[in-house]
């Protein structure tokens, strides 16, 4: 059984028999058509500001997005700090390897001015400062970047939110994922009580087999939108967990994924998710 499954069962339990549970019975029918699918800004609004910055996170937050996603990799010195790439190259005006840089060398690179001369100056942030900028105002879908790289990535990660209190399931809304399938299983050990994602771009990967097994620690099954179907949907919601996919940079993804019924949309434009129209 999924390990939200019985704290769910729970709480609905104690909806059916709630005194307003009759009251609010047709309410509920008609809300329930308008079906909730997670909008998830990937990197942050990365298609207005440049991707894991204060920018792009603020951007995100505006737009109402969901979720914000961001990418946590590990400086020389032990510093968590969000970008995506495992070399600098392509996102700042420096170049080399993230981990061969101290944290204070990372924080002096620009991260901004690839994008435009208006984000100069932009610097790679770390993981608390974005927990503790953000944590209570938007969901944080972290993801952890190749955590093979850095050793001992994930009990700096679980510490970082057990100190806030975030590993808590009561608490804003936190989300694990990696492409590194054994990294989360170790997550999944050291806060068990987070929601787990796991990302995946492989065929192989949606298989019966590798979804039972995944279903064994993990809540969300996070593909690349080119292997979802409607099918593949129906696959993991039948294992209780969810689907979010990536990464949508056009309105006609967004719509194809609305019309699968995943859960979540991984975007770089949180304005093509917008279910109000």
């Amino acid at each position: 059984m999924n390990k939200k499954l019985l704290a769910g069962a729970g709480v609905a339990f104690t909806l059916l028999f709630s005194p307003l549970s009759q009251a609010f019975a047709s309410e509920t029918i008609t809300m329930g058509d308008l079906r909730k699918v997670d909008n998830v800004a990937h990197r942050g609004a990365s298609a207005y500001a440049p991707e894991n910055t204060i920018a792009a996170y603020d951007k995100a937050v505006k737009m109402k997005a969901d979720y914000i996603e961001i990418d946590v990799q590990r400086s020389k010195d032990g510093e968590l700090v969000l970008i995506h790439d495992t070399t600098v190259d392509r996102t700042t005006d420096g170049s080399g390897k993230v981990g061969d840089f101290t944290f204070e060398e990372l924080r002096s690179l620009d991260a901004g001015s690839w994008k435009g001369e208006q984000f100069a100056g932009e610097q790679i942030p770390t993981f608390d400062e974005i927990l503790d900028r953000y944590h209570g105002k938007i969901g944080i879908l972290v993801e952890l970047k190749a955590p093979e790289l850095y050793p001992g990535m994930e009990e700096s990660v679980a510490e970082e939110l057990k100190e806030r209190n975030l590993d808590k399931p009561q608490n804003e809304k936190i989300i694990l994922q990696s492409f590194n399938h054994e990294s989360m299983k170790k997550m999944n050990d050291l806060v068990p009580k987070v929601p787990i994602g796991v990302l995946t771009s492989s065929r192989a990967d949606t298989t019966e087999q590798a979804l039972q097994e995944f279903s064994t620690y993990a809540d969300y099954f996070n593909p690349s939108y080119g292997i979802v179907t409607k099918e593949l949907v129906n696959q993991v919601h039948s294992l209780d967990m969810k689907i979010g996919s990536w990464t949508v940079r056009s309105q006609e993804a967004a719509d194809f994924l609305l019309d699968m019924g995943v859960d979540a949309i991984i975007t770089d434009y949180p304005d093509y998710v917008d279910l109000r129209n």
